[in-house]
């Protein structure tokens, strides 16, 4: 399946954003730099300009953001979002000859792909039941049930001031003239397929057949999700990612949210995504080897993850029907803490919270371990080492 040129088709798409090009005249990109400066965005008193430069490099594309959208994003702090957006320094490599996996790759801790703008994309989320990443549920940004800040143009903003999308990029739309009449290239995943809205040909091998919206093979799970202490309970309703399945042939994507076909930028046909209007929306697989520059390092400079205590409410805030022993009227307040406790060992060892000891840590351990010798005898009790642990619970053993 012959590719035609990336860095020229990419270009292009830019181009159609863009109000300014540092250089308009250049079609053949080979071995060259680009900088495109997008228009500039308003971001509460300071008018910030978004800007891409794209370098061959090898078999690669570089693609090199700031991070700020070609289109006016939503007001940031907001319900539900308190960051506010800010300036990256986004170096991202896209393969110019993308080749297929064995099988479909699930990879986290890495943003799924750049939409041509150079902003992000992240599917899944950062909030889980019972605020535990290890027990398996994530809850949905997209499907109405918690309030992520996301704006209208279904993105909003991590704690490092990092702007992206979870669903269909509406203002990268509407810059660049809808997709009512042609498929609309919006991205290209970390893998480097092309990304496209939800608008494709009806046979994905005749350009000249009628655009209709390709529907997503992914269903809710029927029944109720497994109870405490295994599961948060309640029926399958869309709040969790675990909520749906893949039900192959039931809609018109793969598992990967995407087809082979004809599109306007590969008219002999390409293996393209799709950005659906319901789950999983933006794809959760890669149909090839994602690239290892989308790796995220999605935290302020100088702080490592800081996850929220067990047992407590997820950030955001929940609009849909409580879960089992939820209270629906303070949707923000802490249950009783239904994780094991936390020793003060393991809070003085482990600086970071992220539940791993690493070598830095270790290392650092006796001088961690000193600080817990309230009386300064030399020794640590297990009253020092232990602590107190929350009313309700036994005492660690």
């Amino acid at each position: 399946m012959k590719q035609p040129h990336f860095l020229k088709l990419l270009t292009t798409s830019l181009a159609l954003t863009s109000l300014a090009y540092a250089h308009p005249d250049h079609t053949d990109t080979t071995g060259t730099e680009q900088t495109h400066d997008l228009h500039l965005v308003q971001l509460g008193q300071t008018p910030l300009s978004g800007k891409v430069t794209l370098t061959t490099e090898g078999e690669f594309v570089k693609i090199e953001s700031n991070g700020i959208p070609d289109h006016k994003p939503g007001e940031f702090p907001r319900r539900g979002n308190p960051n506010a957006i800010k300036p990256q320094s986004y170096s991202f490599r896209v393969p110019l000859h993308p080749q297929e996996a064995t099988a479909p790759i699930q990879r986290g801790g890495y943003w799924w792909g750049v939409a041509i703008n150079g902003v992000p994309f992240e599917p899944g989320t950062g909030e889980s039941w019972n605020n535990d990443m290890r027990s398996g549920w994530r809850y949905e940004a997209a499907t109405g049930f918690l309030n992520l800040g996301l704006d209208e143009h279904n993105a909003h903003v991590q704690p490092n001031g990092a702007y992206h999308y979870h669903a269909l990029p509406t203002g990268l739309v509407k810059e660049k003239g809808g997709d009512d009449k042609n498929m609309l290239l919006v991205a290209w995943s970390a893998d480097g397929f092309p990304v496209y809205t939800a608008q494709a040909h009806t046979d994905p091998k005749d350009a000249k057949s009628p655009l209709r919206k390709m529907k997503s093979s992914y269903q809710l799970k029927k029944g109720t999700r497994p109870e405490p202490p295994t599961g948060p309970g309640g029926p399958y309703d869309g709040r969790f990612a675990q909520d749906f399945t893949y039900v192959k042939g039931s809609g018109d994507l793969d598992e990967c949210n995407g087809r082979y076909g004809v599109t306007p930028e590969f008219p002999q046909g390409t293996y393209y995504y799709c950005i659906s209007a319901e789950f999983p929306f933006v794809a959760r697989l890669w149909r090839g080897e994602p690239d290892a520059s989308f790796r995220k390092g999605d935290m302020p400079p100088g702080t490592g993850p800081r996850p929220a205590p067990l047992g407590g409410a997820p950030r955001g805030i929940m609009e849909g029907p409580p879960l089992p022993g939820e209270d629906k009227e303070k949707p923000d307040a802490a249950p009783p803490a239904a994780g094991p406790h936390r020793m003060p060992l393991i809070g003085a060892l482990d600086k970071n919270a992220d539940g791993i000891l690493d070598r830095q840590e270790l290392e650092n351990a006796i001088d961690a371990m000193k600080s817990l010798d309230k009386n300064a005898d030399g020794k640590l009790t297990p009253e020092e080492y232990r602590g107190a642990p929350p009313a309700g619970q036994r005492p660690p053993r």
